[in-house]
C-alpha cells in the first residue's frame, strides 16, 4: 500500500502553528486546568484526523462503495468515539469543559480544512 505522507506532515505543521499561536495566551491568562484541557482537546483532534487519514488512504483505491463505507462510516464511528471520550474526560477526569471543547473545535476545524484539501488532491490525481 502506498501512503501519501504529505498529509501527516501538514497536520504536524498545523499543530505546531496552533500551539505557537495559543501558547502565550494560555500560559499568560489560563490556569493549569485550562492548559491541560487544551492539550487534551488538541490530542483528541489530532488522533481523530489521523484515523480519518488512515481510512482515506486504505479505501481510496477501492470501489466507491468501499470508500464511502470506510470514510463516512468511519466518520460516524470517530464522532461517537470522540463524544464518548469527551464525556469521559469531563465526567471522570473533571477536565475544564470550555478549554477541552474550545481547543477541540479549533483543531478539528483546522484539520478538517486540510482533510478536505487532501481528498480533493487525491481525487485530482486519480482522475489523471
Amino acid at each position: 500500500m502506498n501512503f501519501d505522507r504529505s498529509f501527516p506532515g501538514q497536520i504536524l505543521l498545523a499543530l505546531i502553528a496552533l500551539v505557537a499561536l495559543s501558547a502565550y495566551p494560555l500560559m499568560k491568562f489560563g490556569s493549569s486546568d485550562l492548559v491541560h484541557a487544551a492539550v487534551v482537546g488538541g490530542i483528541l483532534a489530532t488522533v481523530n484526523v489521523l484515523l480519518g487519514y488512515a481510512a482515506i488512504e486504505y479505501s481510496f483505491r477501492k470501489s466507491t462503495t468501499t470508500f464511502l463505507k470506510f470514510v463516512l462510516g468511519g466518520m460516524g464511528f470517530r464522532l461517537l468515539l470522540m463524544g464518548g471520550l469527551i464525556v469521559l474526560f469531563i465526567e471522570a477526569f473533571h477536565v475544564h469543559v470550555a478549554g477541552l471543547v474550545g481547543s477541540l473545535l479549533v483543531c478539528y476545524a483546522s484539520f478538517l480544512v486540510l482533510e478536505i484539501l487532501f481528498i480533493q488532491k487525491k481525487i485530482e490525481i486519480k482522475q489523471r
